[in-house]
């Protein structure tokens, strides 16, 4: 019988671990069971109960997690860190989006902002923050169009039929996801660097074949896939 891991996931590494699911089967046997949205809403079905042999959320929630006794301190692995970007749809013109006064006019003219979960998201809470900064979260409220994830937004705005829209998620989530581009990433004041990192439940019922996800998924096979998907290496102070 073919075991099953279950995993609790932030959007920002859907498309890894996606990427790689087809090979953890062949060579190690267990299928996967992934459920991603917000980090917030991922800490919350863990601490609710919900069944799993690993998670992948930030370094921060991960911490937290551990210091709470649901995680195995010692699995936990860096996947890598993921900044923050602005979207456009495939074949629109990106704006500027290299400074504050360049993000603030682009936002104001788009049509629709999609977003990840402004309460739960990393991406969405950091950027209603931003859009307070700009002095424009008022003026954009009603163009807010806000998903549970990175990853659905971006899929919802490369389908909808109008042009002039933008979003803002983890960069991993614009790659990944067909017919969005990556116009660039938040102004350097605003720059959102995320650390993602996986770790073994302390209630996994398959714990081994979950650190073997994680050694996959970290390992240096897998270090063009995470490059190419918006994964940075994790420098010693970025935590």
């Amino acid at each position: 019988m073919t075991e099953t891991i279950r995993l609790l996931s932030g959007g920002a590494a859907q498309g890894l671990v996606q990427q790689l699911q087809d090979r953890f089967l062949a060579e190690s046997g267990c299928r996967m069971e992934g459920t991603f949205s917000a980090v917030g809403s991922m800490r919350d079905k863990l601490l609710a109960g919900e069944p799993c042999d690993l998670v992948i959320l930030t370094q921060a929630v991960v911490d937290q997690l551990i210091g709470s006794g649901h995680l195995i301190a010692d699995s936990q692995t860096p996947l890598g860190v993921v900044h923050t970007g602005i979207a456009v749809k495939a074949g629109d013109r990106a704006p500027d989006v290299s400074t504050a006064a360049a993000l603030k006019a682009a936002l104001s003219a788009a049509r629709g902002i999609y977003i990840p979960d402004p309460l739960k998201a990393t991406a969405g809470i950091h950027f209603m923050n931003v859009l307070l900064e700009l002095g424009i979260a008022h003026a954009v409220g009603e163009r807010l169009r806000p998903f549970p994830n990175g990853a659905t937004a971006m899929r919802e705005m490369s389908q909808a039929g109008e042009g002039g829209l933008i979003g803002c998620t983890q960069v991993t989530e614009i790659l990944y996801t067909p017919g969005v581009q990556l116009a660039g990433l938040l102004p350097p004041e605003f720059e959102l660097a995320t650390v993602y990192t996986a770790a073994v439940c302390s209630t996994a019922r398959e714990p081994q074949a979950a650190a073997d996800l994680i050694r996959l998924l970290a390992g240096a096979d897998a270090a063009a896939i995470r490059s190419a998907g918006g994964f940075e290496p994790v420098k010693p102070a970025a935590r």
